[in-house]
């Protein structure tokens, strides 16, 4: 049995998500059913992560087994030919058995896209319009605060023990370029929602609707208030998976 790591970018717009359900349309379910058919076995594959509804990836890493030799050059040409256009296979290489693209995650680079000029139709689905002045220069300030090993309980909607809040934000950067908003946050892992709450945040102190206190509240609380900004899916971009080896 060979294991194959696979990265691959796709469109969110019309996704209900990664992961597979029982109904709608879902990243997981295209690639399952083509690579399947390609190999002429159930092949199922095994993602660093879901992604919401909405979202888009550039760096989406899975795995797969299979028992038989694989020409990868042509697996990847096949796959492209018969995915559907708003996902492409980038790259598939063999990898060793202990592999595993969700456990062996140790960090991931998302991008979060904010346009403050004009509007423009062509990119609505792949940027958040917001179109009015934002203090850039406060909403630096309050990113900082984000940083390091804290506990993000109240910047998701997950449901669990307080112990798996705990996660490390190694940078958060923000870039502005002819009124375009660029956020890139790396971290130790993300939890549902997590990134867009955190620019969310961001973007309600840029607004003046929040001062840089309200970050320190949020990531300080002892009891759980899951704060209500959440910066919408199609303005979020999984950028990069790593595993050590591009550390």
């Amino acid at each position: 049995m060979s294991r194959y790591k696979v990265t691959v970018a796709y469109a969110g717009t019309s996704f209900l998500g990664w992961q597979k359900q029982s109904e709608g349309r879902t990243v997981q379910t295209e690639i399952e059913k083509i690579l399947s058919q390609i190999l002429d076995t159930p092949t199922p594959i095994f993602a660093s992560g879901r992604t919401d509804a909405g979202v888009h990836a550039l760096g989406q890493v899975f795995h797969f087994d299979c028992e038989k030799p694989l020409d990868l050059a042509k697996i990847k040409y096949a796959m492209n030919c018969l995915l559907p256009e708003d996902i492409h296979v980038s790259s598939i290489v063999a990898v060793d058995s202990d592999f595993h693209a969700r456990y062996g995650v140790t960090k991931k680079h998302y991008r979060y896209l904010l346009n403050t000029g004009e509007a423009n139709p062509l990119q609505r689905q792949f940027r958040y319009e917001v179109h009015q002045t934002l203090d850039i220069a406060k909403m630096k300030e309050a990113a900082k605060l984000f940083l390091g090993t804290q506990n993000f309980m109240n910047f998701t909607s997950k449901e669990e023990d307080e112990g798996h809040f705990i996660r490390a934000l190694y940078s958060l950067d923000i870039t502005v370029d002819n009124g375009v908003v660029t956020f890139d946050l790396i971290g130790q892992g993300f939890m549902r929602y997590m990134a867009r709450m955190i620019v969310g945040t961001l973007v309600a102190i840029g607004q003046g609707k929040e001062d840089l206190s309200f970050v320190s509240e949020m990531l300080h609380r002892e009891t759980r208030k899951i704060i209500s900004y959440k910066a919408p899916s199609q303005g979020l971009y999984l950028v990069h998976v790593s595993y050590g080896e591009d550390d």
